[in-house]
């Protein structure tokens, strides 16, 4: 049975999808925690609201923590990393690797794993990681100080904001677009 759980951060509601063995997502922060839960709600459908378990509890404060600026380890997270496929889960085990306000390129992990040409396949798993910010997938860069891609809500916009709220020494992100004339709600730190 999945369960998942919204709490809030400094910059908006994050969230958390469990089962018995471990976390089988994580979701970045918005300012509208209704839409946090039709996030979850779209990716595990059968899945219900529940309290954090006391196992998951320093997950969840070090992702607050994180959101905070500050550098907490989340290694010990426990992940269902069985969900996923095993090219996916060695690069997600290198990912997690890399400490906050640090970057490592997917050509770097590529190395790590055996083989330069790789680079792509990694952007691929990256792309797929069910467990943002526990899996940093935005420590990771393309070759020649570029950004590469970000695939959560924002794109390489949200990449810069999270690195930048880690310490990493990174471009700003674009300005925002100026709003339209109409009364739509204003988009959160991660649209």
């Amino acid at each position: 049975m999945t369960q998942y759980a919204l709490f809030d951060t400094v910059i908006g509601f994050a969230g958390i999808a469990w089962n018995d063995a471990g976390l089988v997502g994580c979701h970045l922060p918005e300012r509208d925690p209704e839409a946090s839960r039709r996030s979850f709600l779209r990716k595990f459908p059968d899945a219900t609201e529940g309290p954090i378990p006391a196992r998951l509890v320093a997950t969840v404060e070090g992702i607050r923590a994180l959101m905070r600026g500050e550098k907490p380890d989340l290694l010990d997270a426990p992940l269902d990393i069985g969900r996923v496929p095993e090219f996916n889960a060695k690069v997600y085990e290198i990912a997690r690797s890399i400490p906050p306000g640090e970057t490592l390129t997917y050509g770097e992990i590529a190395v790590k794993l055996g083989d330069k040409l790789l680079a792509r396949d990694v952007g691929a798993a990256l792309g797929a990681n069910p467990w943002p910010i526990v899996v940093p997938c935005h420590r990771v860069t393309a070759a020649g100080g570029k950004l590469g891609g970000f695939s959560a809500r924002g794109g390489v916009n949200t990449k810069v904001k999270l690195l930048a709220i880690e310490g990493a020494k990174v471009l700003e992100p674009a300005p925002p677009k100026a709003p339209k004339a109409s009364a739509a709600p204003q988009p959160s730190l991660f649209d």
